[in-house]
């Protein structure tokens, strides 16, 4: 029989020597293998766990609300973001209003990674908008994510190094196992109906889309934000405010003083 995978988390109210120890000791009592183990933000930690019957987590759970020194904050089957936040020992920060977007500062570039590669690996239709002002590592961090998740990356737009504007792809480039990547600035203040056909050729695979500045897309095209299954926010520094004011011909179409490309 499969074993169950559980998430526990909890805060310690009061630490004290040996009490992970009595805490590991009641695991293996119940006998529910740790997979992981690792401090999460401040004062809680996390742990992945391996188990055959979901009595054995129940009677874990009475167990451990009668203990004064922490307090279960989560016992459930582990998301995503739990795997993530054990294995960084940081969790990711979400809108507590969009549940839908994720945000990042430019020094959590490997969380940020770690998350876009385990979304990457999931097979069907998946949209990602990413935003964030010129040069904070967006494009570097979605070709990074597609290497960790073994994926061939595509770019339809993008000012990388130079200006990228495909106007069609090769029969084997139309491969649902492929990450495509648009800028939607360039996309849509420099692209033609031949690219924009093209966009939305792709845009209708069982693929995985990632669209860098995704509100001017939106503002320019049919599509919605309601489309996007996840979006990012990643900045220089938690108050940046990320703004499209210096987003202009200069700074966006022609980055490296090269001139531009269409193929």
């Amino acid at each position: 029989m499969a074993k169950l995978e559980w998430y526990l988390e909890y805060q310690i109210q009061k630490n004290r020597p040996g009490l992970l120890g009595d805490i590991s000791s009641l695991l293996g009592m119940l006998r529910i293998n740790i997979v992981t183990i690792n401090g999460v933000d401040d004062k809680r930690r996390g742990l992945l766990l391996k188990c055959d019957s979901y009595e054995q987590i129940k009677r874990l759970e009475s167990i451990l609300n009668t203990m004064d020194n922490i307090t279960v904050t989560k016992l459930r089957q582990p998301k995503l973001r739990d795997r993530l936040a054990v294995r960084h020992g940081r969790y990711i920060q979400r809108d507590a209003d969009d549940k839908k977007t994720f945000r990042f500062v430019r020094d959590e570039l490997g969380i940020l990674v770690d998350f876009m590669a385990e979304m990457f690996k999931r097979e069907g239709h998946k949209l990602i908008g990413i935003r964030g002002m010129p040069r904070v590592g967006k494009t570097e961090s979605i070709v990074a994510a597609s290497v960790c998740a073994n994926k061939r990356w595509l770019f339809l737009s993008s000012t990388l190094l130079k200006q990228t504007i495909r106007s069609q792809l090769i029969a084997d480039e139309y491969n649902v196992d492929h990450v495509f990547i648009l800028d939607g600035v360039v996309t849509t203040k420099r692209g033609n109906e031949r690219h924009m056909q093209l966009v939305r050729e792709v845009m209708r695979l069982p693929a995985t889309k990632v669209v860098e500045h995704p509100d001017v897309f939106v503002q320019n095209t049919e599509y919605t934000m309601d489309d996007f299954d996840y979006i990012i926010e990643l900045r220089h520094d938690p108050d940046e405010e990320i703004t499209y004011e210096l987003v202009d011909d200069r700074q966006m179409f022609d980055p490296s003083g090269f001139n531009g490309f269409e193929f």
